[in-house]
């Protein structure tokens, strides 16, 4: 059927209702065409019939009918053909700006602070209604296989073929891939190295979700190595996820009492820095490691400006971070 997508669920969706995930991301979908669907078996999960109560789980494809870009079914279905947005010229050409890297697998791209990788209630441009523009002769279009905060910048992988998205479906499942994060916080840990292990929750309220911890959460882990730091007002981290719940990093960093700074979501006004550092946050996906389809693939990405501009005001070594983690 013409328009039919395939998407991964990411870790943020692992353990949601099949009804609530279609809510999440398609929320002008009715409770009756949703309803019609799963009837009629359009929508399958690893190629399966599900029911509105079955559970999604991170790694698992789920086929989503044709929808127009407000998240409404498609009209009409016997031929018609489902009409899209074409990608700007200007939005083509910076994309195609991001890439870092690119093989018959993947392809590597360096996010953009402030660029939504998805779309969704108020958000009408995003990453993933750009990735037409890196289709090339041979390939489908490119496929999401995880997510980077929109505020949060560096390495996403993109999977250019079927066979490369399971693959990477199941590394990221598995937690075979390392990633390393560069933050800036405020203050100074107590601690050089060293781990922190959280339960956290994701509740609802007046402005958004935000995740919080909770006994009753999931377990969260994180590995942190303190760089350096700028007479202990502000301390450069590398950070690595073990686990991938939504706004980890954010939340260890806020617990510890040291949030990212930028973050006034989990930090409040205390997560920004007098003077002329930036005001954006300062979380930058750095690195990506991961076997794919028999290979190591590694990809690093350059900080973005703001980033770059406060390492350079702060005198911070870039070649420092790289050495982090390396006396494991």
């Amino acid at each position: 059927m013409s328009g039919v997508e395939k998407r991964v669920i990411h870790n943020e969706d692992d353990g949601i209702r099949v009804d609530r995930w279609f809510k999440r991301h398609y929320p002008a979908l009715t409770h009756g065409m949703l309803s019609r669907f799963l009837r009629k078996g359009h929508i399958r999960l690893d190629g399966k019939r599900v029911k509105p109560a079955d559970r999604v789980a991170e790694g698992q494809e789920i086929r989503v009918p044709p929808m127009p870009t407000d998240g409404s079914p498609r009209k009409g279905g016997h031929g018609e053909k489902e009409q899209k947005p074409k990608v700007s010229d200007a939005d083509a050409k910076a994309l195609k700006a991001m890439v870092l890297y690119k093989d018959e697998n993947v392809i590597a791209i360096n996010k953009p602070a402030g660029l939504p990788v998805q779309g969704g209630t108020g958000t009408t441009r995003h990453l993933d209604g750009m990735l037409e523009a890196l289709q090339e002769e041979g390939f489908p279009k490119p496929k999401l296989v995880h997510r980077l905060d929109k505020d949060t910048s560096g390495v996403l992988l993109l999977a250019r073929t079927a066979k490369a998205a399971a693959a990477l479906a199941r590394a990221f499942k598995s937690r075979e891939t390392q990633k390393t994060y560069w933050a800036l916080i405020m203050g100074m840990p107590r601690y050089e190295q060293g781990q922190i292990d959280l339960k956290m929750e994701k509740l609802s309220g007046p402005h958004g979700e935000k995740m919080v911890v909770s006994d009753d959460g999931k377990p969260s882990t994180t590995e942190f190595y303190r760089v350096d730091h700028a007479a202990r007002r502000a301390t450069w981290m590398a950070l690595r996820p073990v686990t991938g719940r939504t706004h980890q990093l954010r939340l260890h960093m806020a617990h510890l009492g040291n949030p990212i700074v930028g973050d006034g979501k989990y930090g409040g006004k205390e997560a920004f820095l007098t003077g002329s550092i930036s005001k954006k946050m300062h979380l930058h996906a750095r690195s990506i490691s991961v076997n794919i389809n028999g290979y190591n693939l590694h990809v690093t990405a350059p900080l973005p400006k703001h980033m770059k501009d406060t390492w350079s005001l702060l005198e911070f070594d870039e070649a420092d971070g790289d050495k982090a983690f390396q006396e494991e």
